[in-house]
């Protein structure tokens, strides 16, 4: 597998920003207002992402990763890598499009009170969005291994 690419990231989050101002331009008129509880979800996985990142980080400065009961199975660090990679997209373009949305409504929050209703909640999942990306890309990295040098491991 390979390391996510930041630049992509940052496509991502260009492409999401402008979808969700096209979309927020076109429908804002119909759109529900916004709660915090939406963004809350990108908070939690960007703060599970940490944890993970930070866990594995130990275990393997620990020499606690391996097939023994009492240690980190490799195989639950490949799927850890996988969950941070996941998380780092879902941030980008979740976070994208809040960012999209603010685009819009900043400029209208002193015309239209929805707009400014709606602006805590866009700055919340903008930077949960943030943090999730930010937070799978650190997950993924602390899940990576060197392949050993030849010959070594080799008896």
């Amino acid at each position: 597998m390979t390391r996510t690419s930041i630049a992509g990231l940052f496509s991502a989050v260009a492409f999401a920003a402008a979808a969700g101002w096209i979309l927020v331009r076109r429908f804002f008129a119909a759109l529900e207002s916004l709660s915090l509880v939406v963004p809350l979800s990108l908070w939690i996985l960007g703060a599970v992402c940490f944890y993970l990142a930070y866990m594995v980080r130990k275990r393997r400065e620990e020499g606690k990763v391996g097939l023994d009961r009492s240690q980190l199975n490799p195989m639950m660090v490949a799927n850890f890598m996988v969950f941070g990679k996941a998380c780092a997209w879902a941030g980008a373009l979740c976070g994208g499009g809040y960012i999209g949305a603010l685009v819009y409504v900043v400029p209208r929050m002193h015309i239209v009170v929805a707009a400014a209703e709606d602006f805590p909640s866009l700055i919340s999942g903008a930077l949960g969005g943030v943090v999730l990306a930010v937070a799978g890309v650190v997950l993924e990295r602390s899940c990576e291994v060197s392949p050993p040098a030849h010959g070594e491991g080799a008896s």
